[in-house]
């Protein structure tokens, strides 16, 4: 049996799995800033992207999209300084602007949980910076130099959306020196701006991929946790800031590294199909999200399935594919998800239930309603418990405002709790099974 400390083939999957949030952010970076493209969520580096709207049942773009909130993203390089980041006061208005390394942990996450409402100036500074600060900013320490802002703003719908706008215009991205951002070497490896990150990726070979890994961890350094891994990936010639030479390894050697890789990705796609997470109900419950330590294949297969993740404490995810009694959910039928009075989801913020397809997109329905929660206008049971219901049919008029449309084929569900309880937080509660009526 091969030493997994100095085979090839063992050392390759490890550093695969390691390297693999890294470069998936890198190339998820170069799709959303490249020069002249537009989108949702495209801006140059520095600046921030707005999305005006939540998307509609045409939006095919992100997997399992959210209707609660309206998305203010942007890609920091902190490379050629320090930016500042300035955030409005949002009122009684929920907000959140986690950011995330290059790694994919959440290391800040200014917001409603965190910072409060009020507004507030922050400058986030990459690694080793050493300078002076304005008066009245509060430093963010940045482990890399490459940060993604994922702001969220909650939305109560289309009328809300000019009161929504205004809280974004709010949002500020500026370098600290005034200066604009010098464009940067992307180093090794595709700008593809059509092809998804995720598949990009899964087509690089092992040269391409190791190239962009000891390019990327220059600027991006590991923690002092992951000195194991980096001593291994150093056995293959994948050295921070160090070209890597792929012809100067024997064919044998490649040939073991191909399978290395191939042998990484495999181990992320399996885990990726089956999540790590409670079962309860019929419901998938995750509370291990946004901060991962040295769980590399628990990091990555996370975002081989969604690139980033926000902790639990900011959002709770809740996912179901059957019934109370185990059975897939498919639209010839009928189901209830009832709430017990006093029982409903434990969120600080609000909470919503959300619909998709068998392919995580939103059902085109009469309502133009994909999702359903406490800022809706419900109608609660005469002893204060809910019931929703959800199947393809109309319920009737009288029972439209608690319905979720379904549609006719397969589909499953998706609870979000923003801001969740401690009860929510620390496992006591649970989605109660969704019942098959008919």
């Amino acid at each position: 049996m091969p030493d997994p400390q100095t085979d090839p083939a063992e050392l390759a999957a490890r550093a695969f799995l390691f390297a693999y949030p890294l470069v998936l952010m890198e190339l998820t970076k170069r799709q959303f800033t490249a020069p002249g493209t537009v989108g949702p969520g495209r801006a140059p580096v520095n600046t921030f992207a707005h999305v005006p709207a939540a998307p509609d049942a045409s939006f095919e773009a992100v997997v399992s999209p959210n209707v609660d909130t309206l998305y203010s993203t942007a890609w920091l390089d902190l490379s050629a300084g320090p930016v500042r980041l300035s955030l409005p006061d949002t009122g009684d208005r929920y907000y959140l602007m986690p950011m995330l390394d290059a790694w994919t942990n959440v290391f800040a996450s200014p917001g409603t949980r965190t910072t409060g409402n009020g507004a507030g100036e922050f400058v986030v500074v990459g690694p080793g910076w050493e300078g002076e600060l304005p008066v009245g900013v509060e430093i963010v320490e940045a482990p890399t130099s490459t940060v993604w802002l994922i702001g969220r703003t909650r939305t109560d719908g289309v009328a809300d959306y000019p009161a929504v706008h205004a809280v974004q215009a709010g949002f500020r991205l500026t370098p600290l020196d005034g200066s604009r951002t010098p464009a940067t070497d992307p180093g090794p490896g595709p700008v593809d701006l059509i092809t998804a990150p995720v598949d990009q990726l899964a087509a690089l070979d092992a040269a391409t991929f190791f190239a962009m890994t000891a390019h990327l961890l220059a600027a991006n350094p590991a923690r002092p946790a992951d000195a194991p891994v980096l001593e291994a990936m150093e056995q293959l010639g994948v050295v921070p800031g160090r070209p890597f030479d792929w012809d100067a390894l024997a064919p044998e050697v490649q040939k073991e590294i191909t399978r290395g890789t191939a042998e990484g990705l495999r181990q992320i796609e399996e885990a990726g199909r089956r999540p790590r997470a409670e079962f309860h109900n019929g419901w998938l419950h995750a509370y291990d999200l946004g901060e991962y330590g040295t769980d590399y294949l628990h990091r990555a297969s996370i975002a081989w399935v969604g690139l980033g993740a926000n902790l639990a404490a900011d959002a709770l995810y809740p996912l179901s594919r059957v019934d109370a009694d185990l059975r897939p959910y498919h639209g010839s039928h009928r189901y209830a998800l009832h709430f017990e009075a006093g029982a409903l989801p434990p969120a600080d913020a609000f909470w919503s239930l959300t619909l998709y397809n068998d392919r995580q997109f939103f059902v085109d329905n009469p309502l133009n309603r994909y999702a359903i929660g406490d800022r809706d206008a419900l109608e609660y049971n005469p002893d204060g418990s809910l019931t929703l219901l959800i199947q393809h049919d109309s319920p009737g008029e009288a029972r439209a405002s608690n319905w979720l449309p379904a549609p006719k084929g397969s589909f499953n569900l998706i609870m979000r709790l923003y801001l969740p309880g401690p009860r929510a937080l620390d496992g006591r509660w649970h989605m109660p099974g969704v019942q098959r009526i008919a």
